[in-house]
Order: structure tokens, then C-alpha cells, then sequence
């Protein structure tokens, strides 16, 4: 190992011993729209019975949760073929059919400007490219539609390398560079990655300024902003530089421009 990678491993966690973040328990209808509610207040009136597009489903249980608790058409995209499957299994075991909830691997131009919401939550900041994401959902909504995006961690955030399943020093994507903590890294994972874009779900280097340049390069509208900081230290987002550094999860309302009347 080099000088870094021997330094990153000493402040890791033995190999041998258990994550330091664990999977939690598989989500439930219950509680798949928790996040959501939570960083949307009125979250249940904005989807009641409206016609919903939720990018980046996985296992689909947000889908079926908003069509079984908010009454909602749903169309849940997902582009990992293994996941796109447990969605399609998930709605079969629910007993949710497919005219409430389809699940497909794509978007199609049938889907375009057919949806009153859409949704992308915890996904941004690993879709390989996330403008083209962007672009898709902005056609996938209606002209007075409204896409929710909201994620986290995103790049510069203390753990927002996603690596603190071994290493509980923050900030190591910043301290370490890209080599050292793949190196160090497959000491805990055996999957292969060596860069960021290969870990699990892949990274995209998300940072607050990144995201706020794709939105305003999309023409989309940006009605709703809130950046979540370490320790719920809000006031930290207002000052340049620091909120890259103290941004735990970014919440956004987006709309088209609204259509000039003739």
C-alpha cells in the first residue's frame, strides 16, 4: 500500500468486522413515503389521485404506496433490469394491478406530458446522466406538472462519498483522492469498482453547484429550494463554499415555464 492508502485503511474499520452503516429493514407500504412527507409538508395533497411518474422506482414500494394510500396512477421507471423485476414481483405480491401501477425499464414519447407529478427521490446523485434525467422528467410532466427531486447526501457533504459503510472519517473523497479510497475500498467490497461511477448504484459527483447548473440549463423553474445542513444548521447554506461542505440532502420543487397566453 502507499503512504495514503495506509493512513486511510489505519482510520477504516477491521475488515473483518460488520459495516458501520447496515441495511435497514426492507421498506414496507407504510412507511416507503416517510422521506418524502418528511421534506414535503403538504406532500399528501400535491399527489392525491394525481397521475404520478416515479424515476429511479428500485424495489418499487414508493410506487405502490402512492397508489394504494394517495389514490394515484402511477408509472414506476427503473433502468437496473434485477430491480425492475422485485417492482413487477413486489406489485404482484401486493395485489396492485396494472392499472394502478405499471412498471417499466424506460421512458416512451407515449409517456410524454402525462403526468401531474414527478417523482425522483434519493436518485440523483447517482444517475450516470443526470441531465439527460432531468430532461426526461421534464417531458414526462404536464405543462402545469411539478417534478420533486430530492437527495442526498450530495458530493461534498461529509459522507457524500457514500463510503462511511467503512470509514467513519468524513470528508475522505475530499482528503483522499479517487485511487487511494478504491484501493483501500476493495479491501471491504469485492464487486471490482475503481472508480466512483462503479460502486454500488454508481456516483455522479453530485455537488450543489452541479445540480443548480443542470436545472438552470433544463428551462425548468425552480419553485421550491431547501438545503438540509449537518446538525440542522440551516443558515449554513446561505454562505458560499461552506454549504458544499455542510449540505446533507437537497429538496427541490421544479415546474416549465408557464405558457405564454395567445
Amino acid at each position: 500500500m502507499r503512504l495514503s492508502e495506509r493512513l486511510l485503511f489505519a482510520l477504516s474499520r477491521p475488515p473483518d468486522d460488520a459495516d458501520y452503516t447496515r441495511p435497514g429493514t426492507s421498506p414496507t407500504l407504510d412507511d416507503a413515503l416517510d422521506l418524502l412527507k418528511r421534506v414535503y409538508p403538504d406532500f399528501d395533497s400535491l399527489v392525491a389521485n394525481r397521475r404520478v411518474a416515479d424515476f429511479g422506482c428500485g424495489d418499487g414500494f414508493q410506487s405502490l404506496a402512492l397508489a394504494t394510500r394517495h389514490g394515484c396512477t402511477v408509472v414506476g421507471i427503473e433502468s437496473n433490469p434485477a430491480t425492475l423485476r422485485r417492482a413487477r414481483e413486489n406489485a404482484e405480491r401486493s395485489g396492485v394491478g396494472t392499472d394502478q401501477v405499471e412498471f417499466v425499464g424506460q421512458t416512451t414519447p407515449e409517456m410524454e406530458n402525462g403526468f401531474d407529478i414527478v417523482i425522483s427521490q434519493n436518485s440523483f446523485e447517482h444517475f450516470p446522466d443526470p441531465i439527460d434525467v432531468l430532461g426526461q422528467m421534464k417531458r414526462l410532466a404536464s405543462d402545469d406538472g411539478q417534478l420533486l427531486v430530492t437527495f442526498g447526501p450530495p458530493w461534498y457533504a461529509p459522507y457524500g462519498s457514500h463510503m462511511h459503510f467503512f470509514c467513519r472519517v468524513p470528508w475522505i473523497n475530499v482528503l483522499f483522492s479517487e485511487r487511494t479510497v478504491m484501493n483501500v475500498r476493495k479491501q471491504f467490497r469485492d464487486d471490482g469498482a475503481m472508480r466512483y461511477t462503479e460502486v454500488e448504484s454508481g456516483l455522479n459527483m453530485m455537488s450543489l453547484a452541479k445540480f443548480e447548473s443542470i436545472v438552470s440549463a433544463s428551462g425548468l423553474q425552480l419553485r421550491k429550494r431547501n438545503y438540509e445542513c449537518v446538525k440542522g444548521i440551516n443558515v449554513l447554506a446561505s454562505i458560499p463554499v461552506v454549504r458544499e461542505l455542510m449540505t446533507n440532502h437537497v429538496t427541490a420543487i421544479l415546474t416549465k415555464p408557464a405558457v405564454a397566453s395567445a
